[in-house]
């Protein structure tokens, strides 16, 4: 199966679907962390190139909640429209089998619920990630290995947040990437 993983420099989903034998292409601006099948550009060019599967992951930076005491600015600017344009590019494509990946945001109000919910700690991985999945023509994920939430932290606003997400304050990239067991299960059950 062709899968094109969109908007990911990390290699992760990509290369978790490699791995079960599926000619797996990961897209982005940012060149790859991981060697591999990676087209280093603007992913529209190749959306409509006869992919079977798509896990698309389109920049939240203006459309999660966790930036919301900046959205009137965003919106007065345009770079929340940008946002919501560019997200919606995914959801009008001819591959039949669509994931779109983004945290609670806008988007479950502009467009859709999301179809499912998920975290990093139902697939083997010790973090707490609220992330929402939209599907058309894949299944929900089952959850593989429920594990701990891992460690929270208590912000000097009072605010109670994941350890590696407090960690990760400053480096957006690494906040965005896919947990490995999220790849697999994803991999497994939809390859």
């Amino acid at each position: 199966m062709r899968v094109l993983v969109a908007c990911e420099f990390s290699g992760i989903v990509r290369e978790a679907f490699v791995k079960r034998g599926h000619d797996a292409w990961s897209c982005d601006l940012l060149p790859t962390e991981i060697p591999g099948n990676h087209i280093q550009g603007d992913v529209l060019e190749i959306l409509n190139d006869g992919w079977d599967m798509m896990v698309a992951h389109p920049p939240c930076t203006h459309l999660a909640v966790s930036g919301a005491k900046w959205f009137e600015q965003k919106r007065k600017d345009g770079r929340q429209q940008e946002g919501i344009d560019f997200f919606m590019k995914f959801t009008n494509t001819n591959i039949p089998k669509v994931c779109i990946e983004n945290p609670v945001g806008i988007m479950s109000t502009i467009w859709r619920k999301p179809t499912q919910i998920i975290h990093p700690w139902q697939f083997g991985d010790s973090f707490e990630k609220t992330t929402c999945l939209w599907l058309d023509g894949l299944p929900n994920l089952t959850p593989t290995n429920i594990v701990d939430k891992g460690d929270f932290v208590i912000t000097k606003s009072g605010r109670k947040l994941p350890k590696w997400y407090s960690d990760a304050s400053g480096h957006r990239e690494l906040r965005s990437i896919t947990f490995p067991g999220i790849a697999q299960a994803m991999a497994e059950q939809w390859g």
